[in-house]
């Protein structure tokens, strides 16, 4: 069930057959709008989850939006500066997915810096307005990113050249329940870039376990990983 007080602005809903195991509110990066993740809400919505997608300077509503709904967990996802903006309404989820953080204060960037994926590039092409001129994006400082009290995803590209991953590690490590995840070579928009396949896996995954007792409690493990003689 949804709020009829507040209307996420784009709204991706699990298919009839499928109950509904949780909510995401997620909020757009600098420039963007909702239709860049639609390849996400899909994706998250066929495992279950409730998506609603929110741009950046409607942050505000997209924690409103989210605290409204009736099934848990609730989650915020962001990206870019929407990352930025959904780690200092943590505490009014029960979870937290952020990528691509812009630890420099710089966000947006080119087309190339921020995705390998044609498709992606293809979607950026249609589906951002310009954001240059921007103001800087205030990143939350140490002391309220250690005073987070519920899990925090994080993804990042090992690539970045907008964000480079050692500084968004070294900001992120402060957060007493995280888990920080690489992409392999890539670069900014790691919730669409080439492996997006392989991070909506890794966000079912950690939703799954945060539904259950905790993320701390896997669900599933390795018993035995043949190695090559």
């Amino acid at each position: 069930m949804t709020s009829t007080a507040l209307v996420a602005p784009a709204l991706w809903s699990p298919p009839p057959s499928v109950r509904v195991r949780g909510t995401l509110a997620v909020v757009a990066g600098s420039g963007e709008t909702t239709r860049v993740y639609e390849r996400l809400g899909r994706r998250l919505a066929g495992d279950g989850y409730l998506v609603g997608v929110f741009e950046t300077d409607a942050a505000n509503d997209a924690a409103a939006w989210l605290a409204a709904q009736q099934v848990e967990p609730r989650v915020l996802v962001g990206s870019d500066s929407g990352a930025a903006a959904v780690l200092v309404r943590a505490d009014g989820a029960d979870g937290v997915v952020v990528a691509g953080l812009p630890v420099a204060g710089a966000a947006g960037g080119s087309a190339e810096e921020r995705t390998a994926c044609p498709v992606h590039l293809g979607v950026l092409s249609e589906a951002t307005v310009d954001a240059a001129g921007t103001d800087a994006v205030e990143i939350p400082d140490a002391a309220t990113l250690a005073a987070i009290a519920v899990p925090v995803l994080a993804f990042h590209g090992g690539a970045d050249p907008i964000a480079p991953f050692a500084q968004a590690a070294a900001v992120l490590e402060v957060i007493p329940e995280l888990e920080l995840v690489e992409t392999v070579d890539g670069l900014h928009d790691a919730l669409n870039d080439q492996t997006h396949r392989s991070v909506a896996a890794r966000i079912v995954l950690w939703l799954e376990r945060l539904r259950g007792a905790g993320v701390r409690h896997p669900l599933v493990r390795d018993a035995r990983v043949q190695e090559d003689s």
